[in-house]
């Protein structure tokens, strides 16, 4: 959506497909952060995309027991938007939607599902695509699959992936929040699990974090154990664990961690979770998918724009994104490794680890994995102009 805004914006006639009816998926990160909001406010539209309901977090904790460490400042960071705005992710869509409404170069097709790719030559010329309307065949001089983790597009493109690893599984479900609740979000470390609620004003997003595979034996132990260890983890919230009904309303995220260690082929792109799933640490997903964006942007522009796109322009955006999307993913695994591995592990109580508390005791090193998390490690700007 957002290379297909700004794509559309600098004259570019662009397409953007949709498998679904609207954008109402649940559990999705919703997490837009400073580097983001700075490339709205670089669009002239940071002011309206804050106008749409949202949550401000300038800071991130940890817990361990009764100990809570600050582990990211997020308000020393030099940028308009010093914060993380926690936001519906199908408004955000809907939002970028709308500005892309405005140029008649962006279109936006909802209910197509894309199910093949097409080639003539050993070159990707367009994509097959299946909707309730029948199937038919779409041309194009370049595909982009910005389809996530399981990308169709990666899969017919014959794209190699590169399988890193992650340690651990996620558990998504709501609980209602009342006056009187606390603002921020607070990660609790405690053995077996990490807990995570974030506010979204009339109810907590609630991530609790499992080693790899267990939730069957947890579904075993049954809901009421769940309940109970939720309500232990986060006392306040206690009287409202019944809220969890049933299993039904756990949401599953297997987490995953890879790469592609090539993006592109003659007429295609893979970018985001389709090139590189991260580890929900940090919740830098989709930063680094409109990093990515941003950058394709900024590449292809003029090559598409004059009908001379080649393969080399698709590889000047792997070439641009390629060094922070490692980097980035080695400090996950490095986090994964180091702290999470051996929290899942612990069966009794524990102290936090070393680094933390180096962490949470020196302010100008919470701006800097501030800056990580929000900003990250090759920032980009809108290079293209409006047309």
């Amino acid at each position: 959506m957002m290379l297909g805004l700004l794509l559309a914006r600098a004259g570019v006639r662009t397409l953007v497909l949709e498998k679904h009816a609207d954008f109402l998926r649940d559990f999705r990160g919703d997490t837009i952060h400073p580097s983001t909001l700075e490339l709205f406010a670089e669009l002239g539209l940071l002011e309206a995309l804050l106008a749409l309901p949202h949550q401000k977090t300038y800071h991130l904790n940890a817990q361990f027991g009764e100990t809570r460490l600050r582990v990211a400042d997020f308000s020393r960071l030099r940028v308009r938007s010093p914060f993380v705005a926690f936001m519906p992710q199908w408004d955000f869509l809907d939002f970028i939607a709308r500005e892309g409404a405005r140029y008649s170069t962006f279109e936006l097709r909802m209910g197509a599902t894309v199910e093949g790719l097409c080639t003539q030559r050993n070159r990707v010329v367009g994509v097959q695509v299946h909707t309730a309307d029948g199937e038919y065949t779409i041309h194009a001089d370049l595909v982009i699959g910005a389809d996530g983790r399981d990308s169709r597009v990666r899969a017919a493109a014959g794209l190699a992936v590169e399988t890193l690893g992650a340690p651990m599984d996620v558990l998504w479900f709501r609980l209602p929040r009342t006056a009187g609740d606390p603002d921020e979000p607070v990660a609790r470390f405690a053995p077996g699990c990490i807990y995570i609620m974030i506010n979204r004003a009339s109810h907590w997003q609630c991530g609790y974090v499992i080693a790899k595979g267990a939730l069957a034996a947890m579904q075993v132990a049954g809901l009421s154990a769940f309940r109970a260890r939720v309500a232990a983890l986060a006392p306040f919230v206690a009287d409202r664990v019944k809220a969890i009904a049933d299993w039904d309303e756990v949401k599953l995220l297997s987490v995953a961690v890879d790469r592609l260690p090539l993006w592109h082929r003659p007429g295609v792109l893979c970018i985001g979770d389709a090139a590189h799933a991260m580890s929900p640490i940090g919740g830098v997903g989709i930063n680094l998918a409109i990093q990515d964006a941003v950058a394709a942007a900024n590449c292809l522009t003029q090559p598409l724009r004059s009908g001379r796109l080649r393969s080399g322009d698709l590889a000047a955006v792997q070439a641009r994104r390629e060094w922070p999307t490692r980097v980035t993913q080695r400090l996950q695994l490095v986090m994964q490794g180091r702290v999470i591995s051996s929290v899942l592990s612990e069966t009794d109580d524990f102290a936090p680890p070393l680094a933390l508390r180096v962490l949470g005791a020196v302010p100008w090193l919470q701006g800097l994995t501030a800056r990580i998390i929000g900003i990250g490690l090759r920032p980009e700007h809108i290079r293209t102009s409006a047309a």
